[in-house]
């Protein structure tokens, strides 16, 4: 009799469900933080359905009731999470049920059956042209404390966000072989689902980046990324959000005054002053032109605030 412990061969289930992300990340090209999302939800609810002896293979899913469903979304709920989560779990669950249907012949009608809760839809809160500006001034971000250039630095990639609509994650991702292109007047990134883009850069953003490059202690490095740390490693998201969270009490803004409250700005500006929402759309690097449409709305309840306070019979 062998005493080698025993390996957990893994399951029918986990395998299908592994198969399904690594389809979503290399065929889908869904990003990172998706297909973690994704695998999470899917995996909360075969935890569920495992310890409620309702299904412990593939083929148990098929057996499934709407109430099973249900019951499913009930414990969350009671976990504390939220209609938007709970609709994203849904939308997952379906994709995955579709991937079981396709290669195995295997479909649960139960997730199909069931409504998916209703997420309220918040509109995007940018930030006001003047504030969104000072954001960009490398002189509001100056404590006395740190370095200047961080100050500077700092600026640089608010810039890149506000002039050129980028996400934190695109801004910071760019390298130095990209410092060509944004002389020239444009930038390429690489967006969600790595769907890769160009977008043009105003005189104003090159000439932030540029005073940062004048000023970083730190050599540039073709393949490595500009923007560095105080102690020159790559920069992080989190101290950016830092500082702007810092400069909201300086210049009197509301919590929701955040760097991507920049990029809302970039396209909500530019709509209002008659820009094309296709073009915003490719601008933003949105998959979908409903997604870019949110901002018709923040356009809509401006000028009905405005008639509202000026208007004499509002």
């Amino acid at each position: 009799m062998s005493l080698a412990p025993q390996i957990a061969r893994p399951s029918l289930l986990q395998l299908s469900t592994q198969a399904w992300l690594d389809m979503l990340a290399k065929e889908r090209r869904a990003s990172p933080k998706t297909v973690e999302a994704y695998g999470r939800d899917v995996g909360q609810f075969l935890r569920f359905c495992a310890e409620a002896g309702l299904a412990r293979d593939c083929e148990d899913l098929s057996q499934l009731a709407p109430a099973d469903i249900r019951a499913f979304l009930a414990a969350r709920r009671e976990a504390g999470v939220g209609n938007r989560s709970l609709s994203r779990q849904i939308a997952a669950l379906r994709g995955f049920a579709r991937f079981l249907e396709r290669e195995a012949g295997i479909r649960c009608e139960a997730l199909f059956a069931i409504r998916a809760p209703k997420a309220p839809r918040s509109l995007p809160r940018p930030v006001a042209p003047a504030p969104a500006q000072a954001l960009c001034d490398p002189e509001w971000g100056e404590d006395g404390i740190r370095a200047p250039w961080i100050a500077v630095r700092d600026a640089a990639v608010l810039a890149l966000l506000y002039g050129c609509g980028l996400r934190i994650s695109e801004a910071l991702s760019i390298r130095g072989r990209d410092i060509g292109a944004l002389e020239e007047g444009t930038i390429t990134v690489v967006g969600k689902g790595g769907r890769a883009r160009m977008v043009p850069a105003l005189p104003q953003v090159g000439e932030r980046v540029r005073e940062y490059l004048a000023q970083c202690p730190y050599a540039v490095k073709p393949d490595a990324a500009i923007f560095r740390g105080a102690r020159g490693g790559p920069l992080s998201a989190r101290i950016i959000q830092a500082t702007v969270e810092r400069l909201r009490g300086a210049l009197g803004l509301p919590a929701s005054a955040t760097p991507h409250a920049l990029r809302h700005a970039f396209a909500s500006h530019l709509l209002a002053r008659g820009g094309d929402l296709r073009a915003i759309q490719e601008l933003l690097g949105h998959a979908s032109l409903s997604t870019t449409q949110v901002y018709t709305a923040v356009d809509t309840r401006r000028l009905l605030d405005a008639y509202r306070n000026a208007h004499p019979r509002a």
